[in-house]
């Protein structure tokens, strides 16, 4: 990926053809395994990106929260999973009663109470919502266990939900390397055990949902019936440790600037914390991969400092550098544009939609 030499930096840079190999890759695997591909926009928040997903016959998006769902159908992408226990109460009762009225809407549930709001918030809109029990498959973050799933659909039921299926996030697959293949298994292992009981209860095939990047590459099958991958669209560090994906997978890098050379084998860039973020896991060394000074660490961050210790060769104040940052999905929160680079050019700039309002008049650099 060749960087333009007058970027505004720090900012966030797309290669929309390493992007595109991407989509299509997964899109590929999903239809070979017959598995529904909902990806997870929270990963981008970009409406363009979402648009282009759909191109490759998506079945719609996942969502982490009632203000995403409400800016991707304002763009025209209506077909969305609320991927979380979501709380219906207060103010959200109406804008989910018109989210429901104007999108084909699925939400999750993992609780009887918050079941109790989403059943009142769409009580008169005509027609129930779609839900989706939430079982843990081993994170242990939210989710009910596989065995009281049934109870809980048919609470749903009784409310006058529509339940049409169960749904788990093997996000254990993220604590170690080598533990990836073991939470696949996990996650099947818990949908076949909760799909058999909601068979049952409901008298048809029931949606089995599962998924995260590092699974999905691990191999979509049965009993999966869709699978919600988020960061596999952009690639990060982790997933080159999580996913087996390569350097040259990676379609985003924080583009920054050195700013001083304060010391021999040493380097500070203007990606601090508000560009790279402070998430790492505890199996890797340091805030992201100087790919100008691979065998160098990023050590220390500070809000608009990154440290770089361990360089070989000196680089230069003003010089540009890519970095590929640990997760990416907390990079693009921080972000209001990606800018997309084709042939060393800025081809395009795309906002991020964060919030309720979209930022497409924000400027490219990603901190103030």
């Amino acid at each position: 990926m060749r960087l333009p030499d007058d970027l505004d930096t720090p900012a966030l840079v797309v290669d929309a053809g390493r992007m595109e190999k991407n989509l299509a890759r997964m899109a590929d695997a999903a239809a070979a395994g017959a598995i529904a591909l909902r990806p997870h926009a929270k990963t981008h928040k970009c409406v363009q990106i979402a648009r282009r997903q759909l191109a490759y016959h998506a079945a719609g998006l996942t969502v982490a929260t009632l203000a995403e769902a409400e800016l991707f159908a304002g763009a025209g992408c209506g077909r969305l999973f609320i991927a979380y226990p979501l709380w219906a109460g207060g103010g959200r009762r109406p804008r989910l009663a018109a989210l429901h009225e104007r999108a084909e809407l699925r939400a999750g549930v993992d609780s009887l109470a918050a079941a109790g709001e989403l059943a009142a918030a769409v009580s008169g809109t005509g027609r129930p919502l779609q839900v989706l029990i939430e079982i843990d498959s081993g994170q242990h973050r939210t989710g009910v266990a596989p065995r009281d799933a049934a109870a809980l659909a048919a609470g749903c039921l009784r409310l006058g939900l529509d339940v049409i299926g169960a749904f788990t996030h093997p996000g254990h697959a993220y604590l170690n390397p080598d533990g990836v293949a073991a939470a696949a298994a996990d996650e099947r292992s818990a949908l076949a055990t909760v799909g058999e009981a909601l068979e049952g209860l409901l008298g048809r095939a029931p949606v089995l949902s599962g998924g995260s990047t590092p699974t999905a590459y691990d191999g979509m099958a049965r009993p999966l019936t869709e699978a919600r991958p988020g960061t596999y669209v952009f690639g990060d560090r982790q997933q080159m440790h999580l996913s087996g994906i390569t350097e040259g997978d990676v379609a985003l890098v924080v583009a920054a600037r050195v700013v001083s050379v304060p010391r021999p084998g040493e380097a500070v860039l203007d990606s601090g914390s508000k560009a790279l973020s402070s998430d790492r896991p505890p199996w890797l060394t340091g805030h992201g991969r100087v790919l100008e000074a691979p065998e160098a660490t990023v050590d220390v961050l500070s809000e608009e400092h990154a440290v770089v210790h361990g360089l070989r060769s000196r680089l230069a104040v003003g010089e540009l550098v890519r970095v590929i940052p640990n997760h990416v999905c907390t990079v693009v929160n921080l972000a209001h544009e990606l800018v997309v680079v084709g042939d060393g050019t800025v081809a395009d700039r795309w906002p991020v939609v964060t919030r309720r309002s979209s930022s497409s008049s924000a400027p490219q650099s990603i901190s103030s």
